[in-house]
């Protein structure tokens, strides 16, 4: 089933949702001619987008917005702030090609603080699943949820079978007690037995538990994520350590103060040294032990997948 599809079956099913976008359309084409007049395109004007959103919530629908994930969260954050985040509206804010998904794109069209910005928002949930699966498996969790949330969209295929989605439950892969792996989005691939990982797919609610039980029981913790270092996973964190008067031996691997080189996605996570080999390198020697850790190895080294 494809997010489309989905999308159209529940509205079918709540004749509460609304589908909004910014002419951004790529996912969605086909739903103009299925469900008519609950099918609302505001042209390029994010914020008339976000404006309406609020009010039609006001009137009791439940809104899912699609644009692009940067000028969803950066042109339009002080209204999604204002209009959505401080009533508490249930807008449901659908952010495309975040992260490296936004490959060929510029500075100006990469979402790499989309994570930071959307979770300063008090109440307002932030999903960002490993594939389509785990998209469709989150999507009717989100609709039915009370609060304003953020999902970066993600329909690529699928490398794992998922467990069944819960909101503020992290799924597992794993249970070695060599390196604990915390990350979200594309790069998910389980393999191997010695590397835990722990694939976020809610951060905000966040399984709080899962994250800490993986710190006590490994050796070094690594935080992956296609997004700055400042605001996301990394500093998700080291407010929960702090909160909970815990340390930890952590390995941040993020953009750590620059955007990406734009280029095909294979070649973005070579330069940028996110593919299996640049990660398995950096925890290797990060744990001053690579032979030592030869299960690390191989399973670190096929962890990551290029989608293309």
């Amino acid at each position: 089933m494809t997010y489309e599809d989905l999308l159209k079956q529940l509205t079918e099913e709540d004749d509460r949702i609304v589908v909004m976008t910014a002419e951004n359309r790529a996912a969605i084409r086909r739903l103009p001619s299925m469900i008519g007049d609950r099918f609302i395109d505001v042209g390029i004007s994010e914020m008339t987008l976000i404006g309406s959103a609020a009010g039609m919530a006001l009137r009791g629908r439940i809104p899912v917005v699609h644009a692009l994930a940067t000028f969803l969260t950066m042109r339009a954050f002080e209204f999604i702030r204002t209009d959505v985040g401080i009533p508490h509206l249930p807008v449901k804010l659908v952010g495309a090609v975040p992260g490296f998904l936004s490959d060929g794109n510029g500075p100006t069209h990469q979402a790499i603080e989309d994570i930071a910005l959307m979770r300063g928002i008090p109440g307002m949930q932030v999903f960002a699943p490993a594939d389509n699966d785990d998209m469709l498996a989150a999507l009717p969790h989100i609709l039915r949820s009370p609060h304003p949330a953020y999902l970066r969209f993600n329909a690529l295929p699928a490398c794992v079978s998922h467990a069944p989605f819960q909101p503020g439950k992290a799924e597992v892969l794993g249970e070695g007690n060599d390196v604990a792996i915390l990350t979200y989005g594309f790069r998910l691939r389980e393999d191997g037995i010695h590397a835990r990982v722990i694939n976020l797919r809610s951060l905000v609610p966040l399984d709080e538990d899962a994250v800490l039980t993986a710190i006590a029981e490994c050796a070094l913790t690594v935080t992956v994520e296609d997004h700055f270092l400042t605001g996301g996973l990394y500093s998700i964190l080291a407010e929960l350590l702090l909160r909970h008067g815990q340390r930890a031996s952590v390995l941040p691997i993020a953009l750590d103060g620059r955007w990406f080189k734009p280029a095909t996605l294979d070649r973005v996570l070579e330069f940028e040294g996110f593919t299996g080999a640049h990660l398995y390198q950096r925890i290797s020697t990060t744990m001053n032990d690579g032979t030592s850790h030869r299960p690390v190895h191989e399973t670190v080294s096929t962890l990551f997948k290029t989608y293309l």
